[in-house]
């Protein structure tokens, strides 16, 4: 069974509207298993740095935890590239079975300039399974 869980930092931070949202979010995407993994969008913004910032809901669908050591990500709207990165996210492990909000930060210059950043989709290329790094 899905389980949804915060990393600490989030715990301590989040609204209670905000965490409602999340929630939400949660009950309405945790049985899109039709993949190892899914990112359901929560938030879109440009930061003052004029960074992309992406929040999703990352569901871990696997029987293994997932994290993200050299991991390739693809924002795209209406199937168009708008942002590519690699990640590096020693804090982020995802346990098996389990689902964690995250923002992904896309520096400026590494997106397209876009009217409007909804409506996207994230999505994980490649990804590194923990229990064969160890």
């Amino acid at each position: 069974m899905q389980q949804l869980l915060f990393e600490a930092s989030w715990e301590k931070a989040l609204a209670p509207n905000d965490r409602q949202n999340i929630e939400r979010i949660f009950h309405e995407t945790k049985s899109l298993n039709h993949s190892a993994h899914y990112c359901a969008p929560i938030r879109e913004a440009i930061n003052h740095k004029e960074a992309l910032l992406v929040t999703v809901l990352v569901h871990n669908f696997m029987d293994y935890p997932l994290i993200f050591e050299n991991t390739r990500l693809l924002y795209r709207i209406q199937g168009k590239t708008i942002a590519e990165e690699i990640f590096n996210l020693p804090a982020l492990t995802i346990p098996p079975k389990a689902s964690m909000p995250w923002t992904f930060i896309f520096p400026k210059g590494s997106y397209k300039q876009e009217l409007t950043y909804k409506y996207g989709e994230l999505e994980i290329l490649n990804s590194e399974r923990a229990d064969l790094l160890y």
